[in-house]
């Protein structure tokens, strides 16, 4: 439940004014069809991170315990950083309007959030928890709580939203779950 709960509170926070939820704001002005655009980020989601949860999960049987700490560690204090730079959007990624509003929302959030910060912090977290399923549904989830107000809410969210407030949250989460993780705070689940 840890895996699961952490996944999601730190994939919600990193995601505020992420370039995923920047698309999801500009499909849903474009397009005013909710349930599709909503679909289409949870199948696209689901799928990113399934692969990058498959990912951490592999990573553990290639490295010792005590270097997949530093290195877990280590991220986490990076995703901590990378968090405090804002992201900016291209409209180009938005531009896929033959493949329908579900197919081209399914395309657009798959390619934006590779190498995004939410699709590493799922490999990483999935390293640190070894629980693939708790970590992808939890980041899953978390995807959607922070882009499902913004397809539903679209502006209104935009303009009232701090921003910068909840990067540093954020930030200073990760940072935390990084020094935990060096502290040797996952020792108890085998890292």
């Amino acid at each position: 439940m840890e895996a699961f709960l952490i996944s999601t509170g730190i994939v919600a926070l990193a995601e505020i004014g992420d370039k995923t939820q920047l698309l999801a704001f500009v499909l849903a002005a474009r397009f005013r069809k909710p349930v599709p655009i909503i679909a289409g980020i949870l199948f696209a989601t689901l799928a990113n991170h399934a692969l990058a949860g498959a990912l951490g999960s592999w990573i553990t049987t290639l490295l010792a315990p005590e270097t997949l700490r530093w290195i877990l560690g280590l991220s986490f204090i990076g995703m901590a950083i990378w968090t405090l730079i804002p992201d900016t959007f291209d409209e180009d990624e938005a531009k896929l309007a033959r493949f329908g509003v579900f197919g081209t929302t399914l395309i657009a959030f798959f390619l934006a959030e590779m190498g995004d910060k939410t699709q590493v912090a799922t490999v990483a977290l999935a390293a640190q928890y070894q629980a693939f399923y708790a970590v992808v549904a939890g980041t899953t989830l978390g995807m959607l709580i922070a882009n499902v107000p913004a397809v539903l809410l679209g502006g209104r969210i935009a303009r009232r939203t701090p921003v910068r407030l909840v990067h540093l949250i954020a930030a200073v989460l990760f940072a935390l779950l990084g020094i935990a993780t060096l502290a040797g705070a996952g020792e108890r689940l085998g890292i």
